[in-house]
């Protein structure tokens, strides 16, 4: 079925009648003439064949025209829903926005620094269900699973410390994400919970919540972020400046590794920067299942045909009217 992107430029066919008419009409003011008292004499002579030619020049120039008015309009090729098998795995991202988070052993602070990376995780698979969750004493499903990872790493972007109440319910965090993962299409489905701290909020056990997504078939990929030993953390004085405090830094290292290893995930140390991107490098490589992917696109452009066959006449009309039918001056 063919539409067009600019429907308006369609209008511009009516003016072809007129430009017709106006060919017809002033034909005989562009040929001299001369009075004669009888025709009588050339009644049966018979009409030159340059007459019939530019004629047909003419046609050839409107029809043209024609063709470049359709072009400009873009005609397009609507095309039905398609079918196609592609890898790809349903996942969340569980991330904690305590306000431990804010600790400045990663650059800017652990947060940001974790944002950063999943965003160009996200950009990665691109063939994946992934939606995103936060939590910190209470859990909120950020983004419902989806395709439109744009819209995702935009969100990702404007997560923040102090959006939830403050504390680390890990076990309610994961209970969040299997919710939204136990439905999922795929038959690979994993959570990545990206914490810095221990289990101190929420009504859920983090062992607990993990033999539910076992129960699931929910891997669970567990990062503690957090540099060995103390960090400096941010504090604020009475005088509402900025300053920092060396305190040190506990991971829950034994819960977290026990809840990817219920599930059959794995748990990882992230120090740093460079070794959070390498922890991410490395779950990139999840294992991936053959999926249907229905796609519609909505049209394709057609238009260069009917530009090309337009430009194909206008060079033949000129070069007949210029070679072969030449006027005399």
């Amino acid at each position: 079925m063919i539409q067009f992107a600019h429907t308006n430029y369609l209008w511009l066919l009516l003016l072809l009648p007129l430009y017709i008419g106006w060919y017809v009409y002033t034909r005989r003011s562009r040929y001299p003439s001369m009075g004669l008292s009888t025709m009588a004499a050339f009644k049966n002579l018979p009409t030159s064949k340059k007459v019939w030619v530019l004629h047909a020049l003419f046609g050839l120039r409107v029809l043209a025209i024609g063709l470049l008015i359709v072009a400009f309009a873009r005609p397009q090729q609507s095309i039905r829903w398609t079918e196609s098998s592609t890898s790809g795995t349903d996942i969340i991202l569980a991330v904690d926005v305590s306000s431990s988070m804010l600790a400045r052993d990663f650059q800017p602070n652990r947060l940001e620094a974790a944002k950063e990376v999943a965003s160009q995780f996200i950009k990665k698979r691109d063939t994946d269900n992934i939606g995103l969750v936060t939590f910190a004493a209470e859990c909120f499903t950020a983004v419902p699973m989806t395709t439109d990872h744009a819209q995702l790493i935009n969100y990702m972007n404007s997560i923040d410390v102090g959006l939830l109440e403050d504390g680390t319910a890990i076990g309610d965090g994961l209970a969040t994400s299997i919710n939204r993962l136990r439905d999922g299409k795929a038959k690979s489905k994993s959570i990545i919970l990206l914490t810095d701290g221990s289990h101190n909020a929420g009504q859920l056990a983090p062992l607990d919540a993990a033999k539910i997504a076992a129960e699931y078939g929910i891997r669970v990929y567990t990062i503690g972020i957090g540099r060995n030993g103390t960090a400096p953390f941010p504090q604020r004085d009475a005088f509402g400046r900025v300053y920092e405090v060396m305190l040190p830094v506990q991971i829950d290292e034994k819960t977290l590794t026990a809840m990817a290893d219920a599930t059959g995930g794995k748990y990882f140390r992230a120090t740093d920067a460079d070794v959070l991107e390498q922890v991410f490098d490395e779950i990139d490589q999840l294992e991936q299942t053959q999926t249907s992917v229905r796609k519609f696109a909505t049209a394709e452009d057609t238009y260069l045909p009917w530009a090309l066959a337009a430009i194909l006449l206008l060079v033949f009309e000129l070069l007949v009217r210029n070679i072969f039918v030449r006027h005399n001056p």
